[in-house]
């Protein structure tokens, strides 16, 4: 199962129409769980050693954008591909509603303080894209302002990757019947019962306006120097595997190495 990642990708000025693009891909099969599961356990030895040469090597920083509706799997992608590798080495940064001060600047000053330095990598689970999403869904800010907001996040990517900063950003595609499945689970399991909120029902209602808000964003914003790889989310084992793959792909295509010693100590004893 380890074939590239590469039809997941949204090649740049693609017009991206979600219902196009499968939630539940036709190689996730039961009888490819299996294989799937023992292909992640070696990636995720891969990523662990990848993430150590990226610290040492400290020439690149690694920005992972996480999105997708309500129980997509954001968190689980991160628990599960994330789990073997050393916890220094991977900060986890979340966005929630912006507090006065962050209101009083740009909508990206918040986000570019918690990007990573080189020989970092940081996963943005949600992002600056709620700031073309849930304000556009709900009708937060006008039209004008969300539709110059693509520019200003590509600008801002672009300055990133011109600075060594590897972007990759994952669409988590999860289907509207999953999704009630899983919210179904939340309120059926005692022992998830901690995680449904009443605020994940009321934003299912706003479905179709988010497609096509994530629609649009993904068509403005995959770029060359950061396109967008849109996941099947439906199978949680295939999802895990797809995005510990095009990590690993990525980090490995980076040709990174390990500092030499200093001349002076090539032979020297302790």
């Amino acid at each position: 199962m380890s074939e590239k990642t590469t039809s997941f990708l949204v090649r740049p000025g693609k017009r991206v129409r979600l219902d196009r693009w499968p939630t539940d891909d036709g190689r996730a099969t039961p009888k490819a769980k299996d294989r799937g599961d023992q292909e992640l356990q070696k990636l995720k030895v891969r990523l662990d050693r990848l993430q150590e040469l990226l610290y040492a090597d400290h020439t690149h920083a690694v920005l992972i954008v996480l999105q997708g509706m309500d129980t997509a799997g954001k968190d689980g992608t991160i628990r599960r591909v994330f789990e073997g590798v050393n916890p220094q080495g991977v900060r986890v940064e979340s966005f929630k509603v912006p507090s006065d001060e962050e209101r009083a600047h740009d909508f990206l000053w918040r986000v570019h303080a918690r990007t990573p330095a080189k020989g970092q990598l940081t996963v943005f689970n949600r992002s600056h894209y709620e700031d073309v999403l849930i304000t556009r869904v709900h009708d937060l800010i006008p039209r004008a302002t969300w539709e110059r907001r693509y520019d200003e996040i590509n600008e801002f990517e672009r300055t990133l990757t011109d600075e060594g900063t590897i972007i990759l950003k994952f669409y988590l595609h999860l289907s509207r019947g999953e999704q009630r499945r899983r919210l179904q689970e939340r309120l059926d399991d005692p022992a998830k019962h901690w995680k449904f909120r009443e605020g994940d029902v009321t934003e299912r209602k706003f479905w179709k306006a988010y497609m096509a808000a994530y629609e649009d964003a993904i068509t403005a914003t995959s770029t060359s120097w950061a396109p967008w790889c849109i996941v099947p989310a439906d199978r949680k084992w295939y999802r895990d595997l797809v995005v510990c793959r095009r990590i690993v792909e990525t980090l490995e295509g980076l040709k990174m190495r390990f500092p030499s010693l200093p001349p002076e100590f090539h032979h020297a004893r302790i």
